[in-house]
């Protein structure tokens, strides 16, 4: 009889299946199937500690800010740089239009002045005072699908730095172009977007005019206006002013957020801009990942670059502040959050880059167009150093690892036989079972439970990010270790079958063991599966950060094949060693785990304005993909550490923290511990006096308040007490988005504020027939009357009019020709901003399509004044503390105008 003991061995016989049984010393390998919790332990500490501490060296870690006298002449010091941002906010919000943008520009053009009286002799500055003429911005991509953006009356300040002793033809030929905005917001004095980004530009200008003696090209700085209604002073510029025609290069500085490490998120499409600031940046930053995230749509904005690149067909570069990313465009992007030693390191960088590209004589070459193969891949390493590579080695390589892969998984298989078949099936269920608890459980919390808890808002932590941490990533972590171990179960069950068939002279205890080692190999090997699978998808879809993928695939395969694998079929299998996980996850994780926690951190931030269209989306939709994403996060990432706690003792001790940490997560939001917003980090909310004559009817003059931040205004109405009303019930059209959901007061006089003079006026002129050589046509004229406003919105209904065109009723000037436009949803918008000599009367030509009707809306107008009425100047007053104003180009400043014009015959 055979000992079923734990000491027992099998005989020196041949099995059945005639292999020989493994030897005494190989089963005690698998007599005990076990690990040591505490090993888990350290591992989490190891690896979490390891995440923050690449994210905050990466990510946190600012140089020390210089002063004028440990720089000198030529350096860039940020206390020089800071003085510019102090005057600039100090101005207050300053949009286009306004008196104080006007200071702004005088504040600039002093400072540009001086900066010529006091560069180097052999060196030449000029300075432009440039006032853009009417013109018509179409793009075809991203936020501005389906407008036309005209503008009137801009002004720019533009200094050129050169030496003085190359040949005009050779100075005209060659120039690069650092531009930014002055102008701001309605609702944000603009300390990070982007009075740093002048700051910088200013302090560059100054010691780049000590250096350009050796330059080989012109460095021109564009301090434009027009940005934030829609990209028009770079379009200005690019269009109109005769220096643009030498621009080689174009680099543009903006801000997401307020200071911190300024980051390339877009480069190309030539790769020569990203290579070289590679090789030269001191404090390089930049991830191809913002690239495909920012080009894909998924993060809503645009830049003065998609205008560099698309109308003008540069490549270059594009940067950006990225910090505390709720703060966007909000009274909270002020001076005393920007960061010590932000724009120390943009300014060393640009530095550093400028003084290397304007000496090269290879700048034009930056200009020829780039096959798609031949784009940049581009990432940085702790911030301290930058890999470039071209798209065309990447294709070399992830062919070549993905080859081999399919190598090395053919082979295993054909040696492992049906069983390994159905081991790698099995596998494939379990990264399907991680996923799918992982995202039930986290988006459970976000979609249901969140919601709950915290009526003031279904966003609780926006104003402290760190609690995103304990609400969602237990949940996810623990779906995922559910989904894990269930397959796990299924592998186990599964290779316990063979070995019962296959290795009946081994004792139960050790066929348990042995299934229980082999299931957790197969667990580690799905997760190197897993990342096989997205580097295909992405080497398909030529996507630049398919990189990640590579080095989440190949460090944890070549640990596993270097220190576990074995090509012997009789091998017997031993627990994995804890330094495989810790030599297969160094790179991925130094790599990538601080970019993944700071992608957190700005989704989070966005949840300020993630509701375009007020009450448009479900309340709890910007946190359910907060919870999508960082499920996603945890399955990826943590699919390899994952399958060391099926065998230790670990996983009801991991159990009972998770739902410790998440639990005082939940009664921290329920007691109001951390509230949902602060006064620093404010929920965007906009107070409008609406005159709405829209149906030819009487004026209705009320106040509306409505939030692109999620949730109900019932707590802040409650403090305002003005009368308001809230509900879904009154949806207003603002032309540009709708408001699905607010808050509004009954109609009020006309005595308030404003007068009947002050409402726009859409009159038709007449309608005529007439006849093309395709077809008959019915044109018909109509006159726009924006009385007072210099900022408006026009929305033309494309299902009942074919095309149109637009002149500016005062000089007769064309601004909108005929052709080349789309619509969205039915509607073509035109929005126009311009400063206070801009017209005010338009001449619009519409041809009539075949489906018009009488009392058809075929046009909508808003018209936007920078006036406070009293009732608005009251409720402003009242405003919790915790709420701010929120602008982009389509929100309504505090006075609106709406009316409509129907078709009548």
């Amino acid at each position: 009889m055979r000992n079923r003991s734990k000491k027992s061995t099998a005989t020196s016989n041949e099995t059945s299946d005639g292999v020989k049984p493994v030897d005494q010393i190989n089963i005690k390998n698998v007599v005990t199937a076990t690990r040591s919790p505490y090993a888990i332990l350290a591992l989490f500490i190891l690896v979490t500690q390891g995440i923050w501490a690449v994210h905050h060296y990466q990510f946190e870690t600012l140089p020390e800010p210089l002063t004028a006298d440990q720089v000198g002449k030529r350096g860039f010091s940020e206390e020089q740089a800071m003085k510019h941002v102090k005057a600039l906010t100090q101005l207050g919000p300053h949009p286009v239009g306004s008196d104080a943008l006007e200071l702004g520009l005088q504040y600039v053009l002093d400072a540009a002045e001086k900066i010529k009286s006091t560069a180097h002799w052999e060196v030449d500055v000029d300075v432009d005072l440039f006032h853009a003429t009417s013109g018509a911005n179409i793009l075809v991509g991203g936020l501005f699908k389906g407008k036309t953006l005209v503008y009137s009356d801009l002004k720019h300040v533009v200094l050129r730095i050169s030496p003085k002793y190359t040949s005009h033809e050779e100075e005209e030929d060659s120039a690069i172009l650092v531009s930014s905005h002055i102008d701001t917001v309605f609702s944000s004095e603009g300390a990070g977007d982007c009075s740093s980004c002048v700051a910088v530009m200013l302090e560059l200008a100054r010691g780049i005019s000590q250096w350009a003696h050796g330059f080989k090209n012109s460095v021109i700085f564009l301090f434009n206006t027009g940005e934030e209604e829609g990209l028009n002073g770079a379009h200005s510029f690019i269009t109109q002013h005769p220096w643009s025609s030498s621009i080689q290069m174009a680099i543009d500085l903006e801000a997401m957020g307020i200071g911190g490490a300024s980051a390339i998120f877009q480069a190309g499409p030539n790769p020569w801009a990203i290579e070289n600031y590679a090789l030269v940046a001191k404090y390089p930053s930049g991830q191809i990942l913002a690239q495909d995230l920012f080009t894909s749509g998924v993060i809503k904005s645009a830049t003065d670059f998609q205008v560099y690149k698309e109308v003008a067909g540069l490549s270059g570069l594009d940067f950006a502040y990225a910090d505390n990313t709720a703060v966007y465009h909000t009274k909270n992007d002020k001076l005393k959050l920007l960061k010590p030693g932000s724009l120390q390191h943009l300014g060393e960088n640009m530095l550093a880059f400028l003084l290397h590209t304007a000496k090269s004589s290879q700048l034009s070459k930056n200009k020829v167009v780039t096959p798609n193969d031949d784009t940049a891949i581009y990432f940085d390493i702790l911030g301290t150093y930058m890999v470039v590579f071209r798209q065309r080695l990447a294709n070399l390589l992830y062919t070549s690892v993905i080859i081999q892969s399919l190598m090395i998984w053919t082979t295993s298989l054909l040696m492992g036989g049906p069983t390994s078949i159905i081991s790698l099936s099995l596998s494939l269920l379990t990264i399907l079972l991680t996923f799918t608890f992982s995202l039930i459980f986290s988006t459970t919390t976000a979609a249901f439970l969140l919601p709950l808890i915290s009526p003031s808002s279904p966003l609780p932590f926006i104003s402290n990010p760190y609690l995103t941490f304990g609400l969602f990533v237990p949940p996810a972590f623990l779906g995922a270790l559910t989904g894990q171990h269930i397959g796990y179960r299924v592998l186990e069950r599964h290779v316990s079958r063979v070995l019962t068939s296959q290795k009946k002279e081994l004792s139960v205890v050790v066929r348990e063991n042995w299934a229980k080692l082999e299931a957790e190999r197969w667990v580690y090997k799905s997760g190197v599966l897993q990342w096989f699978i997205i580097l295909v998808v992405g080497h398909y879809l030529k996507v630049g950060s398919s990189y990640i993928a590579l080095v989440w695939l190949v460090c944890p395969a070549f640990a596993y094949g270097l220190l576990e694998a074995t090509l012997s079929p009789n091998r017997t299998p031993k627990a994995l060693k804890s330094i495989t996980l810790i030599l297969g996850l160094f790179v991925p994780f130094l790599l990538s785990g601080g970019m993944f926690v700071r992608l957190a951190g700005t989704v989070v931030g966005m949840g300020v304005r993630f509701d375009g269209n007020p009450g448009g989306n479900p309340e709890w939709l910007g946190g359910l993909i907060l919870a999508v994403y960082i499920s996603v996060v945890v399955c990826l990432t943590m699919v390899y550490l994952l399958s060391y706690i099926h065998i230790s003792g670990a996983k009801r001790f991991i159990a009972v923290a998770s739902l410790i940490v998440f639990g005082l997560s939940l009664i921290t939001v329920m007691s109001g511990i951390i509230p949902p917003f602060t006064e620093d980090i404010s929920r965007a909310v906009n107070v409008v006096h609406i005159v709405d004559t829209s149906g030819n009817k009487e004026p209705n003059s009320y106040i509306s308040l409505f939030s692109t931040t999620p949730g109900k205004l019932t707590k802040e109405i409650h403090q305002i007490n003005e009368g308001f009303q809230c509900g879904t019930q009154n949806l207003i059209d603002f032309v540009t988005f709708t408001a699905s959901y607010s808050c509004w007061t009954k109609g009020n006089s006309v005595n308030n504020g404003w007068s009947l003079t002050d409402i726009p006026k859409l009159n038709f002129e007449k309608t005529d027939s007439i006849t093309t050589q395709k077809e008959k046509e019915t044109l018909t004229q109509v006159t726009i009357d924006t009385k007072m406003s210099t900022r408006w919105s026009l929305a033309i209904n494309t299902n009942k009019i074919q095309d149109f065109r637009l002149k500016d009723g005062e000089s007769g000037e064309e601004l909108i020709q005929i052709g080349g436009k789309i619509g969205v949803d039915g509607w073509h918008v035109v929005q126009f901003s311009g400063g206070k000599n801009a017209s005010r009367r338009f001449d619009l030509t519409l041809y009539l399509g075949e489906n018009v009707k009488n009392g058809d809306v075929f046009l909508k107008l808003r018209t936007d004044v920078d006036r406070l009425t009293p009732k608005v100047k009251r409720v402003m007053e009242k405003l919790p503390s915790w709420c701010s104003l929120f602008g982009k180009s389509t929100s309504p400043l505090t006075l609106a105008f709406i009316t409509d014009l129907r078709v009548s015959f």
